[in-house]
Parts: structure tokens; sequence; C-alpha cells
């Protein structure tokens, strides 16, 4: 099965690269490229003892610590021009969000976007 890695190691959500929660939205409606695009999900992790949850073994609610793309309905996408972008949900068979030292949501990026 699929699933949202991320490199974005500055959010509260990254559990070894993989996105801990049960849903992501991807902003970005007039975007053209990757670089217009955003993981409005995205929350900047403050201290170490933020991730004390994720450290110790907390899980999504699909149980493996990330967000499968096969359940397509969690995974939101305001960026219509991409060619996964099926009625605002993501059908990509693997999805990538980028912006390894993102202090806010605008430093990160779907890096699977590909314009229509």
């Amino acid at each position: 099965m699929p699933e949202l890695k991320c490199t974005v190691q500055t959010c509260v959500h990254n559990t070894q690269f993989l996105c801990a929660l049960d849903s992501i939205v991807v902003g970005g409606d007039e975007a053209k490229n990757p670089k217009e695009t955003r993981c409005d999900s995205f929350q900047e992790r403050k201290s170490e003892g933020m991730m004390q949850g994720y450290k110790s073994g907390s899980v999504n609610a699909v149980g493996e610590g990330k967000v499968m793309a096969s359940d397509r309905s969690k995974i939101d996408c305001k960026a219509v021009e991409c060619v996964y972008n099926e009625s605002c949900k993501c059908e990509a068979g693997k999805i990538s969000v980028e912006g390894s030292n993102a202090c806010q949501k605008e430093g990160t990026e779907c890096a699977t976007f590909t314009c229509r």
C-alpha cells in the first residue's frame, strides 16, 4: 500500500519520514508547479517535548504511523491543476511532502504535484 512520505523534519506530525496524521490537506488552489503547493496540515515542532507521544508509539487511525494513500478520502487536495486531483481528493499512488527546515506551511510543498 502506498504511503505519505514527508521530509519536513520540523513538523510535529513527522515520524521517521512518514506523516502520523489521520488526514492532511494540500493547499495551492492556483498552483502550476510543486513550489506553489503547501501542506496546510503542517505544524511546527516547537520543542522536543511535543514529540514525546509520537516517539512513545502513538500512531494514527490506520495503525501504521502514516497516512495510507489508498485511503484517498483522507488526503484533501486544493491544487486543482494537479493531474492527481480528482474532485479535491488525491489519486496519486505515492505522495511526498517536502520542506525539511520549514517554519510554517508556506515552507512546505507537495513534491508529487504534476500540472495538467
